[in-house]
């Protein structure tokens, strides 16, 4: 189905190599071009493009990556006119999933034990079906961030705080101080008001038990009424809705939109709501004050920088995020080389200097990231004792909808969390 194209003669050589390598293993050899199909946005592709065309000049394959505007729509409509890609990258890994009757288990095209190895936890079990892997990840982004204006932390004496106990010392710190309040903290968003607390509760729910038991809370197997989801209900509450520590209370947050994130650059004390922690994805920098993002783009930190989240006393550091996963369609030596090259560590050389990649491999060369900024973000995904993908997004549509409306009720003083709990879990 794949246009043949000419190849040097060195690349011939190579290719005729791993052809019998692969023939001896049962596997065609490929005809030395592999198509990807994926969701990157414009300057993402670019920096893609640009790392498997620099791959390509030593393997003398050559991958053509094409961005699907809609991606989970536009590639089912290939699938259906027979215009598949070898090998496609899902945002999502429900969509994945949903298409695996037309995708082959990685582990019948390449060894991928190495891959999974060098994972972050949590990654390798994302696009599993019935005991197969279907897909893995090229690429990620990160929501257990906190964002802080250092300007405002050094005027007042604080430190950014590396563990949990000194990120509750340092709220109470600056309740005691008067100086503004702990956290900026809204939830409102139009018809998906709620889903900012959604994000604060899988992050607790997935460091205190792991992965196993967080993929189980999405599945419904670990209601929301349990002591796991209970504890992890606790430890947001006494973080957000204690007496002081978001201005106006947990009223406020359900009516504050997620994106008012002025208060963080305010300077007049809680007269001017000033709050000094927002706990938010990479994105958020794009709602911030035009002079901010500004001096952001231009790699100046003095009134936005980021850490951590810390893990609580008794869990581990897990990573909340998303990302982009790889599954493929046709098997050949081809695309083994391919898929050995993009579900490595070794992809990131462009894309962490040209766009906001961020590496799923726990031993991936944090350096190639350009700034300060990024590499934190980064090594904040490394250094992560296990990944959780955004949990209400894999959740029943119904259970999600009921997540945000139920967790906004909670948050506003509505309801508690055992009443919020069971009107949630109803809807499995």
């Amino acid at each position: 189905m794949k246009a043949k194209r000419f190849l040097a003669a060195a690349a011939v050589a190579a290719v005729a190599a791993a052809a019998l390598t692969s023939c001896a293993a049962g596997k065609p050899a490929g005809d030395g071009e592999v198509t990807i199909f994926g969701g990157y946005g414009e300057v993402q592709a670019k920096a893609f493009q640009a790392e498997l065309d620099a791959w390509s000049e030593t393997s003398g394959i050559k991958v053509t990556f094409t961005s699907l505007a809609s991606f989970d729509t536009d590639i089912k409509a290939k699938v259906t006119a027979g215009q598949q890609p070898d090998i496609a990258m899902w945002p999502q890994p429900g969509g994945l999933l949903d298409m695996s009757e037309n995708l082959i288990p990685l582990s019948e095209i390449t060894d991928i034990a190495p891959v999974q190895a060098s994972l972050v936890p949590g990654w390798d079990t994302l696009a599993v079906k019935d005991g197969s892997v279907y897909g893995l990840p090229v690429s990620a982004n990160v929501k257990t961030l906190v964002w802080y204006n250092p300007a405002a932390f050094a005027a007042n004496g604080y430190t950014v705080p590396t563990t949990d106990a000194e990120m509750t010392a340092l709220t109470e710190q600056i309740k005691t101080d008067g100086s503004g309040y702990p956290w900026c903290a809204g939830i409102e968003s139009g018809g998906a008001t709620g889903w900012a607390i959604t994000d604060w509760l899988e992050q607790y729910v997935l460091n205190y038990n792991g992965v196993d038991v967080y993929n189980q809370w999405i599945a419904g197997d670990v209601t929301f009424d349990s002591p796991e989801v209970t504890r992890a209900a606790e430890k947001v509450a006494s973080t957000l809705l204690a007496q002081g520590n978001v201005n106006g209370g947990g009223a406020a947050m359900a009516a504050d939109n997620f994106g008012n994130t002025a208060p963080l650059f305010e300077t007049g004390g809680k007269a001017k709501g000033q709050c000094f922690m927002l706990r938010q994805g990479s994105f958020i920098t794009d709602f911030f004050p035009e002079a901010i993002k500004a001096q952001v783009t231009a790699g100046d930190y003095t009134n936005a920088n980021v850490f951590a989240l810390p893990a609580p006393e008794g869990g581990q550091a897990g990573v909340l995020g998303g990302g982009d996963l790889a599954a493929a369609f046709t098997n050949d030596a081809d695309v083994a080389k391919v898929l050995d090259f993009i579900l490595s560590d070794k992809v990131g050389t462009v894309m962490a200097v040209e766009s906001s990649f961020v590496s799923p491999h726990k031993t991936f060369d944090t350096s190639l990231y350009p700034n300060s900024l990024s590499k934190t973000i980064g090594e904040t995904m490394a250094n992560a004792a296990v990944f959780g993908f955004d949990g209400s997004d894999r959740m029943p549509s119904a259970v999600n909808a009921q997540f945000w409306l139920s967790g906004t009720d909670w948050v506003a003083g509505k309801v508690d969390w055992a009443t919020a709990a069971a009107a949630i879990q109803g809807k499995y």
